[in-house]
């Protein structure tokens, strides 16, 4: 496993990140949540991923129950807040009230003295900025939290915030986790470069694009039984066609020519670059989780690099 800082943060996470959206808790079995978390861990794996909104808490709880034989300080604990968590009024947002409350519930859960990441899972309009950053700060100051990030927020509402914090002298955003795979890369033009510049680490999920990037999906073809893209449950976020398809095919041919499978192609093509800190896989099986570890440290080539724009038509 290779270990890179979170931004310009001192604390090193693994390339390769754990979550657990639409898997632990809801889909998948706990013994089979149990089973991966461990071997991630055995695999060099420190960085796990996942919410207070996953399966309504219960990815937080299974996440924990594992993660709780490992000495504490071995791993990194990530989790956020913004979703609703009930149906009253200020069970959802980024208020203060929300957030410090849910921060407890969430540390309840997982049965953790303190959170290592603690992300706004979106941007919350309706609630002033600088009362969302600076309740993340008191969590900082009362120890429940050591760092803070976002997740989908746009480079305008990053930077503002960035602003914010330097002129209130508030903790700064550590992360960043927005959607990056070979078929999403908005954050390029905007994103990216500024939380580089920011010193804000990337961890982007959907890494495989919700398995499309795995080459399980065959143009003209009947869906795979049991599959994500099979399941309403968890295709949410999946955009599918033919023409995409055939296009994803091709890069076997790629993967082929640098010893890897399409998987690790893809994992390893959003590492290429230094602005990302960690990748987020979601696995079911202990396997998943083998082939994907074995993505970390991968160098491609810049021939695999520049065939894999032009097959996506990157200018």
């Amino acid at each position: 496993m290779e270990y890179r800082h979170l931004g310009k943060h001192g604390v090193r996470v693994s390339e390769i990140c754990l979550g657990s959206w639409l898997t632990y808790g809801g889909a998948t079995a706990s013994d089979a949540a149990r089973s991966c978390i461990e071997r991630s861990y055995d695999l060099g794996v420190n960085f796990f991923d996942t919410a207070n909104v996953y399966a309504r808490g219960a990815a937080e709880k299974i996440v924990g129950e594992v993660l709780r034989q490992y000495p504490r300080d071995s791993y990194v604990l990530a989790t956020k807040v913004y979703f609703p968590m009930g149906d009253r009024p200020n069970d959802r947002g980024l208020s203060r009230k929300h957030i410090l409350e849910q921060c407890d519930a969430s540390l309840k859960r997982l049965g953790v003295d303190y959170i290592d990441l603690y992300q706004a899972h979106r941007y919350d309009p309706t609630v002033p900025l600088s009362e969302t950053l600076m309740a993340f700060d008191h969590l900082i100051h009362q120890g429940k939290i050591l760092y803070y990030g976002v997740s989908e927020w746009s480079a305008g509402q990053i930077a503002h915030a960035a602003d914010l914090t330097r002129v209130a002298g508030l903790y700064p955003i550590a992360s960043n986790q927005p959607q990056y795979s070979i078929l999403e890369r908005k954050i390029e033009a905007e994103v990216m470069p500024l939380c580089q510049r920011e010193g804000i680490g990337i961890i982007n999920w959907s890494p495989l694009a919700q398995g499309i990037l795995t080459g399980k999906y065959m143009p003209g073809e009947a869906l795979p039984e049991g599959s994500r893209a099979s399941d309403s449950r968890q295709n949410a976020f999946m955009r599918m066609d033919d023409e995409q398809l055939t296009k994803v095919q091709k890069l076997g041919s790629i993967a082929q020519s640098e010893g890897l499978t399409m998987s690790q192609l893809a994992l390893a093509w959003c590492l290429r670059t230094p602005a990302l800190s960690s990748v987020i896989i979601g696995a079911t099986k202990p396997h998943q989780v083998e082939e994907n570890v074995e993505a970390a440290g991968k160098k491609l080539s810049a021939q695999s690099i520049e065939a894999i724009d032009d097959l996506f038509s990157v200018a």
